[in-house]
């Protein structure tokens, strides 16, 4: 809820009074894969309306450190003794749950052969095919809690999984970056996530605008819908990705 660049993002509210929370989460639900959502929220009293939201909807949450990210994930996932996590972040409401399962296939049909999977890009941006907005990472529970007794980077504290791909994780890591099939790209960018305003408008124009005649509506409808409206796309084409330190 203490976003610098859109404070209370996760909570804004789209045109049938669902916050953007809540959609993620109903769109999560629909995947074959995941067994529990954890929403991995802070102790700031700025966050209760976001346990509100997760007790209305009887799904698990989590409070830890506001700058301890990684610490916090761990503590949720340890907290519904989880084992395999399907990391995604709280401000992309339109997740695909078609995505999810697909990189989720591509870690079960190669374990053990990689510890960390993912489609994006491996923190560059020139290799990121899929519009941002669609980031999924699976690796193990066990994996996670041993990197987090190892760094204090506070990057590595902020961003997750960031330890993985880091010049120190790809040494101890065997990591895979899935192809991404044709119908999830596009040769022009494609702006998924909500850091600012100009996302969120986006973002509500999309789902205002498919959700009426598809509750499920997939990343390749969201595609077709802005191959048709390349001016609701240009919007938020001019907002900068933050990215840690070090990274393309």
């Amino acid at each position: 809820m203490t976003s610098k660049r859109l404070p209370g993002k996760v909570l804004k509210e789209f045109c049938d009074g669902k916050p953007m929370l809540q959609v993620l989460i109903e769109r999560l639900g629909a995947s074959r894969h995941v067994n529990e959502i954890v929403v991995a929220t802070t102790t700031n009293v700025a966050d209760e309306p976001i346990v509100s939201l997760c007790q209305r909807m009887g799904v698990s949450f989590f409070r830890g450190s506001e700058d301890d990210v990684l610490g916090r994930v761990v503590g949720a996932v340890a907290s519904v003794h989880g084992d395999i996590i399907v990391e995604v972040t709280g401000d992309c409401p339109l997740l695909d749950p078609l995505v999810v399962d697909y990189v989720v296939d591509s870690y079960l049909q190669n374990y053990p052969k990689f510890d960390y999977v993912c489609n994006t890009g491996l923190g560059d941006l020139a290799q990121h095919a899929i519009p941002l907005g669609m980031d999924v990472q699976v690796f193990t529970y066990k994996d996670l809690e041993r990197i987090s007794t190892r760094t204090d980077d506070p990057d590595d504290r902020e961003h997750v999984s960031l330890f993985f791909y880091r010049d120190g994780g790809r040494n101890q890591y065997s990591l895979l970056n899935v192809p991404i099939p044709g119908q999830w790209r596009k040769d022009y960018p494609v702006r998924l996530t909500v850091d600012t305003a100009e996302d969120f408008l986006v973002i509500q124009k999309i789902y205002e605008s498919l959700h009426a005649r598809k509750k499920f509506f997939t990343l390749e409808d969201i595609l077709n819908f802005c191959d048709e409206h390349r001016e609701i796309v240009e919007i938020n084409s001019n907002v900068k990705q933050n990215r840690p330190a070090g990274f393309k």
